[in-house]
């Protein structure tokens, strides 16, 4: 018995306080007993609103689980208020923020589960996205402090967001939940989505793929390629690197290299699939040069975008082991970024 108590987080079991001993406490001493005490007994109404606010005022993010009239004050005062969709009164359903439909205490835990994947997913797109389109300008702002010829034109820089954005951007949306994702610790309710690390990763990451994209432009020019060609390598440099980048991406808190976790996104696998063809129509489809002012690259110049994207993943590979890994390890995940 001892254990299920546990399970459930009710860890000082064995002290009890009833309605009667919450009536004698003033609201700054029953805040302190919120902290000890997990099981209170013959408690109204108001005692039930009492202790939602005595743990709020602890800083605690509340849900609130009720299904009678007698549930209502409480229901409305804390964080989330959840009703029972079976036995629930109807008063009670009104006020909640959330209905239970099978009546089933499990069924707040899946909840939990796919918000915190939702949330992952969320900010693993912000990951993806302001590096790629952050890269994609500062190249531009470079080439003119520079006075050098733009490496890439704007409509070339639309293709690269058209096609990334659809594929890559989306596939993102449906990674499964990560290892352990139930055994973190609850977020601090005013985090930023974007914490300091998570800033610094994505300057960190957009340098990565301007220096990519320039260095690759540079080459190109030097060795008499022709502008058009030149930006062409460009373009696929871009997606190549952020391919490399989105593998990083994909997992946050648990190991990319597990084989469970390359294949269990099948969206991922055909918005690779879709990617390569579109950057291979937009290379070598004679009426791209028209549209976008490309022409087509050589095996020579694949191998060095490849190198470049290569040494890049090598690059965030140790960025997360050393830099953000550490920070990471906050939570106590085991396996973190490895």
């Amino acid at each position: 018995m001892a254990k299920c108590y546990l399970q459930v987080g009710i860890n000082n079991y064995h002290k009890v306080i009833t309605g009667d001993e919450i009536d004698h406490l003033d609201d700054a001493a029953l805040a302190l007993t919120a902290q000890e005490v997990n099981v209170y007994a013959r408690t109204s109404p108001e005692h039930k609103l009492r202790l939602v606010q005595a743990l709020q005022k602890n800083g605690e993010i509340v849900a609130m689980t009720g299904d009678g009239v007698n549930d209502v004050p409480a229901l409305k005062q804390a964080n989330i208020g959840i009703a029972m969709g079976r036995k629930g009164s109807e008063v009670s359903k009104e006020v909640a923020d959330m209905v239970l439909a099978d009546d089933n205490f499990a069924s707040i835990a899946h909840a939990i589960e796919e918000g915190r994947t939702i949330y992952d997913n969320i900010r693993k797109t912000l990951l993806f996205l302001l590096p790629a389109n952050g890269g994609e300008a500062l190249i531009i702002i470079v080439a003119i402090i520079l006075g050098n010829q733009l490496p890439i034109s704007a409509v070339q820089i639309l293709w690269v967001n058209m096609v990334t954005a659809v594929t890559f951007s989306l596939a993102i949306a449906f990674e499964p939940a990560e290892e352990n994702v139930m055994k973190r610790p609850p977020r601090q309710h005013h985090e930023p989505i974007l914490s300091g690390w998570f800033i610094w990763r994505i300057v960190f990451s957009l340098s990565l793929m301007t220096i990519a994209g320039y260095t690759i432009f540079l080459y190109e020019r030097s060795i008499n390629t022709d502008i058009t060609a030149a930006r062409c390598a460009v373009v696929n440099m871009l997606v190549v690197a952020e391919f490399f980048y989105l593998l990083h991406n994909r997992k946050l808190y648990s190991s990319i290299w597990r084989l469970k976790n390359i294949f269990n996104n099948k969206v991922f696998a055909i918005s690779v699939m879709i990617v390569g063809i579109l950057q291979i129509i937009f290379t070598y489809l004679p009426s791209m040069e028209h549209f976008f002012g490309v022409s087509p690259i050589g095996f020579n110049a694949w191998v060095r975008i490849f190198l470049l994207g290569g040494a890049m993943f090598a690059a965030v590979r140790l960025e997360r082991l050393f830099i953000s890994g550490r920070k990471l390890k906050l939570f106590e995940v085991k396996n973190s970024f490895v």
